[in-house]
């Protein structure tokens, strides 16, 4: 052998160990990286717990759901729900029209939609929906209800009474729907027609703070001032009853309640 030949042989010796070393650690990082596990639905625990949340912790809650699961039939409906809340009233109408996409006969999702779009002032676009809920269900009432606030808003009055006349047949002096009835007739400005259906509807166990002041406000407008702020003294801190008893004697005696301040209260059911 002479002596260039060696000089290869003994380089060759220690190179070819360093590749074997290193091919084992170039194999290694082609390895694909291990995915993550797909997250799971929260449990029945956590589901309650945020039942017990504020809104915008419902929402994010809810809608996180609904991404995992788009079939859960809760999920969707409770984030819509959340939204409207929130007073993200289109965004509400949109995450219930999501659940109807994949879940057609969701009759709460149906009625969500009628809410989120009555709630925006623009009822038309829920009619649709709220009709089906009742021609799915036609024994519930809430669908009854909406209808008659959607039809009120759309100026189909005629509807609007027959809807209401169904749901109180249905469930008899229902606070809710009988408040809607009265905000119908205060955006007519009857507001002596409205003070007796608010009286009925705040005389129900299940009346809530929103009828109690709605009543405070029709006896402030037809001009029982002692009366409303009595009942607004007690069911609101002190600032906040003197500033609804100032709008409501800048208006005592007006022909027509504003409808802005009142619409609200169109969204029982």
């Amino acid at each position: 052998m002479s002596r260039t030949t060696a000089r290869i042989a003994t380089i060759a010796l220690f190179v070819a160990p360093l590749l074997a070393v290193g091919a084992p650690a170039v194999a290694q990082q082609a390895e694909p990286q291990t995915q993550a596990a797909p997250r799971a639905p929260a449990s029945a625990e956590a589901r309650a717990a945020y039942d017990r949340a504020d809104p915008l912790s419902r929402s994010v809650f809810w809608t996180e759901q609904a991404e995992l699961n788009p079939m859960d039939p809760i999920a969707g409906v409770k984030a819509a729900q959340a939204m409207r809340e929130l007073g993200r009233y289109q965004e509400a109408a949109d995450m219930a029209e999501r659940v109807l996409l994949v879940q057609p006969s969701n009759v709460e999702a149906m009625l969500e939609v009628g809410r989120g779009h009555i709630a925006r002032g623009q009822a038309f676009y829920g009619v649709s929906a709220l009709e089906r809920a009742r021609d799915a269900n036609p024994r519930d009432w809430r669908a009854w209800s909406l209808l008659g606030t959607a039809y009120e808003q759309v100026r189909r009055s005629q509807d609007a009474q027959s809807a209401w006349a169904q749901a109180l047949a249905l469930s008899p002096d229902n606070p809710d729907v009988l408040t809607n009835m009265a905000i119908s007739a205060m955006t007519r400005g009857d507001t002596a027609s409205a003070e007796p259906l608010l009286r009925r509807a705040a005389a129900q166990p299940g009346a809530s703070l929103k009828v109690r002041l709605n009543l405070a406000m029709a006896l402030g407008l037809n001009g029982k001032m002692g009366e409303a702020e009595a009942m607004m003294r007690r069911d609101l801190p002190p600032d906040a009853a003197d500033r609804n008893l100032e709008w409501l004697r800048a208006r005592a005696g007006s022909a027509a309640a504003d409808q802005a301040r009142t619409w609200g209260s169109l969204q029982g059911g």
